[in-house]
Parts: C-alpha cells; sequence; structure tokens
C-alpha cells in the first residue's frame, strides 16, 4: 500500500515538475528594428504638406533608429521598444519638450508591455503600446508609403492601460481595454478611456477591423481627446500580386467638431523584389459653429525596390486643401494645392 501511495506522490511529482518546467520554458531573446534616412524636395521650395515625418525640404535628414526586444517565459512575455531620431521622438509623441535641439529630448519609448496567456483563447496585456487605431504607424518598416497620411496623424498614435483579448475562433476575435488619455504613458487624472477592437480574417488573404474608442479627458468637453472614435481597418488579397487596404473612420468631440476620412491603398507586387502602391485619402475637419472645417485630398504614388533587409521607397505626393492651406514658392501667396517627390532608404532586421 505505502509503495503504492509513493508511487502515485512520486509520479504527481514528476507531471507537477513536467508541467512547471513546460509553463516557464524561456524562448531566446528576439532582437528586431529598423532605421531610416530620406531626402525630400518641395516644390514650393518649403515645407509644405505637414503631415508627419517628412517635414524637411531639400535636406538628407533622418528618420530614427528603431529598437525592439521581445522575451516569452512559459505564458508571459514582454516587449519593450525605444527609438531615436526625429520620427520616434518630437514628430511623433513629445518626451519632454517637442524642440529638437534639447539635449534632453533623446529618445522615446514606442512599446513597453507585458502579456500573460490564462489560456489558448485568453490573454491580458498591460502596459504603453502602441495603438490598435488605425491603418499606418509611427516605424516606417511597417509601412509602405514613407509619408503618412492624415488619418494617422489625428491619431493616437499610443495606448497605456490594461486590456483583454479573446480568440472566439480561428477567424473571430476582440479586444476590450482601459487606457489613459491618447499617448499618455501616465495620466494623474485617472483612467479615462473605454476602447474596444472586433477582428475578422475569413481566409488568410483578407482581414477587417473595426475598433472603438471613447472616453473624456483633462478638460471636459473642449478637450481634443474628449469624444468617440471609431475605426475600420481591412485589407482583401486579390491575387499573389494585387491587394488592396482601406483604413475609414469618424471621431465626433464631444463639443462640436472632429473629423471624418477615408484612405485605399491599392498594391500590386511586380515581383518579390519590387512592388507599387497608391494611397488615395480624403480628410475633412469637421465644421463647427460658424467655422467650415477644411477639407483635404491626396493621391501619394510609392514605390518599394527590396534587397534583402534594405528597401527604397521613392514616392510622388499632392496634396489639394479646400481653404487654401498651402503656400506658392514666393511663401505668400495661398494655395490649394501642394507637391512633393521624396526618396527614403529604410533597413529592417
Amino acid at each position: 500500500m505505502k509503495k503504492n501511495i509513493l508511487s502515485i506522490l512520486l509520479m504527481c511529482s514528476i507531471i507537477t515538475i513536467t508541467t512547471y518546467a513546460q509553463d516557464t520554458e524561456s524562448s531566446a531573446l528576439e532582437i528586431s528594428g529598423s532605421a531610416d534616412v530620406y531626402w525630400k524636395y518641395d516644390f514650393a521650395k518649403q515645407t509644405n504638406i505637414s503631415t508627419y515625418f517628412t517635414e524637411d525640404h531639400n535636406s538628407i535628414s533622418l528618420g530614427m533608429l528603431d529598437l525592439a526586444l521581445k522575451k516569452s517565459t512559459g505564458k508571459a512575455s514582454f516587449v519593450g521598444e525605444i527609438s531615436f531620431g526625429p520620427r520616434g521622438q518630437y514628430r511623433s509623441i513629445l518626451n519632454g519638450d517637442e524642440n529638437p535641439n534639447n539635449s534632453d529630448n533623446s529618445f522615446h519609448i514606442q512599446n513597453l508591455y507585458a502579456s500573460y496567456a490564462f489560456t489558448e483563447k485568453l490573454s491580458m496585456t498591460a502596459g504603453f503600446m502602441g495603438t490598435f487605431i488605425g491603418y499606418e504607424v509611427i516605424s516606417p518598416s511597417a509601412n509602405f508609403h514613407y509619408s503618412t497620411s492624415y488619418l494617422f496623424g489625428a491619431g493616437p498614435f499610443q495606448n497605456a492601460g490594461i486590456k483583454a483579448n479573446y480568440v472566439f475562433s480561428d477567424k473571430i476575435s476582440g479586444m476590450i481595454g482601459l487606457f489613459n488619455d491618447w499617448n499618455n504613458y501616465q495620466d494623474f487624472n485617472g483612467v479615462s478611456h473605454f476602447g474596444a477592437q472586433l477582428g475578422i480574417t475569413p481566409d488568410d488573404n483578407s482581414s477587417i477591423y473595426l475598433n472603438f474608442l471613447t472616453g473624456s479627458s483633462e478638460g471636459g468637453e473642449l478637450n481634443y481627446t474628449s469624444g468617440t472614435l471609431v475605426d475600420l481597418v481591412a485589407s482583401y488579397g486579390f491575387s499573389e500580386k494585387f491587394a488592396l487596404g482601406l483604413n475609414a473612420a469618424d471621431y465626433t468631440l464631444k463639443s462640436d467638431g472632429g473629423y471624418t476620412g477615408v484612405a485605399l491603398y491599392p498594391k500590386y507586387s511586380i515581383n518579390d523584389n519590387i512592388q507599387l502602391g497608391v494611397r488615395g485619402e480624403y480628410f475633412k475637419i469637421k465644421d463647427v459653429t460658424g467655422i467650415d472645417g477644411d477639407t483635404k485630398t491626396t493621391v501619394t504614388l510609392s514605390a518599394n525596390l527590396k534587397h534583402g533587409g534594405l528597401t527604397f521607397i521613392p514616392e510622388f505626393r499632392l496634396d489639394n486643401s479646400k481653404q487654401k492651406e498651402f503656400f506658392k514658392d514666393d511663401f505668400i501667396t495661398p494655395t490649394k494645392n501642394a507637391c512633393q517627390f521624396s526618396a527614403a532608404l529604410v533597413y529592417t532586421f
């Protein structure tokens, strides 16, 4: 009898030790990132198109050096990502001062969060995370076009908070979360926003994400981040060579105003190393009492020429503004149109 009990206890111990070892199995530290530089020429000989990251006219300029670390131990995982350079600093999220000459403005945390998978279906993540809103991101290695859309510039860029992810099936997933105010890694006014996402992947060639973010920030109804944002991101691969992306969003402030917009991203692959793509965008600032909001339409034509981890991106962009927000090359005369050409090098590792 005692031998049987000892045998059972020994077996249980072996199972427990084996299970613990499996749950705490540690993966190798993953290191990834990117680096980019660009040159842009604005045909008005000034910075006319004020979207993010390509402001400098006729200059060889830095984008950013991005470094990401990822580590998993059993069901727990951690991601830390920092960036150095203008694209990851004062031209995305401020880290104290938007002045590029400030010596304290040296780097910015893009991601810093931990996740735990309670089951194969349920996981939770907490920390400072790249936003779930929108089609484009800060890092150029994840975008096809080097310049960014007005929808991207409207934000948010990052969300600090806690979220739960649940996989209902191999085709449907969902997320709900509580977050700080937009882009704030700390918010002494308290958690102020609720977000949710529904993801649908009918097959390997298509995906649909419906995103929702709402809340009230310090300053009440007049604050730009006090409102409700509904965002749709979708993609469909018609063939191995042709794919189409879509981003549509509507943001309504608790006071008057907000924005609405839609962008289409057709892309054609000539071969594995040469791709051509277009971004067509409509973006409107909503009217407020006594003021008509501006409307912008843009067409951006880009090529991706790849060799190993290096991508060369020549790009031509034409913007049109309803309210003549651009200027001619005399720096005085307002005009509806602005045009620029840029060339960027992006290395991903």
